[in-house]
């Protein structure tokens, strides 16, 4: 028996590997066993699949059918918050003024050290269900706000609670190089990063990422090589945050490195996009980060000359705090001038990509898991025409109805 039908949508948008957007008025998804078994015209499989033959149905009518979509970059385990920073900001004060006065990350460190697992599991829980009620079915979480062996080991300990708690695929990063820790030497916090924190995370398969932020004032270029080669050493494969405020060369060193993804890149050169393309590496653009703080965008037309595919992602965290793909794929159209089609793509296969995740993550095609979402809109375009609100309505998790408004 089939697991799920959904039918009579309006239309079904999916990409493709060769970065189409194909487009199905009138269309249907077919699930059995978790994979999607058939998708086309309504009439052509509800043929094959009549809806009263299967366990459940999805009546689409007027409503848009898409993959669900992926979050590759978020921060989405702490305690606390920084409301009150976000005033701050809005009367001058720059991330990097506040975090030179103790707040920014290493004051949700205090409050992160502070919380118990139990608390940690609990915040990453409820900021699932938010992700999930918007739409995403596979997210990255980064630990990072440790900074030290002890919390980190916690937060990855959350993280890997939460994800055998909720419908997400939750993907682990270990992100110990996110900030240095206060009154603590740069070049001794990094020997602490790489032979006290990655054995142990490695050695209790706690990550699958490996995780830098290379930028001015927090790690050079070469500290950050150092971490990520101890990673790959572990079995951890590297990301990295590039060239966000300044261009260190982080871009580079990602594609030195192989680096599955390179993230933030406003401060990115032609020649920079043009070596993550020849090295595969999947450039991950933030445009809530942007956002949150009044700050440019990334030029998206210099990786559209380059034919380099970005992905996009929320960058959930004290200072970007959406949990929303849907506001970020807005974002992106409306922030970066994306086209529709290149936002669904950015949120859906290559943010899959993002996470190395090739096995059909973020599209829909016999054989991939059937992961979707139904949003009530009546084509993918309306998704970021209509901002602001919430337009999906049904979210499907492996032929599974886990979440319906």
């Amino acid at each position: 028996m089939i697991d799920l039908v959904v039918y009579d949508a309006s239309q079904v948008a999916t990409p493709t590997d060769d970065g189409e957007m194909v487009t199905i008025q009138d269309g249907a998804v077919a699930i059995k066993d978790g994979i999607v078994t058939a998708i086309g015209p309504t009439e052509e499989v509800t043929r094959d699949h009549p809806p009263e033959n299967s366990a459940n149905t999805i009546d689409a009518a007027g409503k848009t059918v898409l993959p669900g979509f992926v979050d590759p970059h978020t921060h989405a385990v702490f305690a606390g918050n920084r409301a009150d920073e976000f005033t701050a900001k809005l009367e001058g004060a720059d991330y990097q003024d506040i975090l030179a006065e103790g707040g920014g990350i290493l004051r949700t460190v205090r409050a992160t050290r502070d919380a118990s697992r139990d608390q940690l599991v609990g915040n990453l829980l409820a900021h699932l269900d938010v992700m999930l009620a918007h739409g995403t079915t596979t997210t990255e979480v980064k630990s990072g706000y440790g900074l030290d062996v002890e919390t980190e080991v916690k937060i990855l300990e959350a993280i890997d609670e939460a994800a055998d708690r909720h419908p997400i695929d939750v993907v682990s990063t270990f992100m110990g190089a996110h900030a240095v820790p206060e009154d603590t030497d740069t070049d001794e916090y990094v020997d602490r990063v790489i032979e006290e924190q990655l054995p142990i995370v490695a050695k209790n398969n706690l990550a699958e990422f490996c995780d830098v932020f290379c930028e001015e004032g927090v790690f050079s270029v070469d500290h950050s090589r150092c971490v990520l080669e101890a990673g790959l050493e572990h079995g951890l494969k590297p990301k990295i945050h590039a060239d966000e405020f300044e261009r260190l060369g982080g871009s580079q060193l990602a594609a030195d490195i192989g680096a599955t993804s390179a993230d933030h890149l406003l401060q990115s050169t032609e020649a920079d996009i043009a070596a993550l393309g020849e090295a595969d590496v999947t450039p991950v653009l933030l445009p809530g980060t942007a956002f949150s703080l009044a700050a440019g965008y990334a030029d998206v037309t210099d990786f559209e000359a380059a034919d380099v595919p970005v992905a996009i992602a929320t960058d959930f965290n004290p200072n970007c705090y959406s949990q929303s793909m849907e506001f970020t794929i807005e974002l992106a159209c409306n922030g970066m001038r994306m086209t529709p089609a290149s936002a669904v793509r950015s949120a859906t296969i290559t943010a899959a990509n993002a996470i190395d995740r090739t096995d059909g993550t973020g599209t829909l095609r016999e054989g991939s898991s059937g992961d979707l979402v139904v949003a009530n809109v009546p084509n993918y375009q309306h998704l970021p025409y209509n901002f602001g609100v919430q337009n999906v309505q049904t979210v499907v998790k492996r032929g599974e109805v886990v979440h319906r408004d």
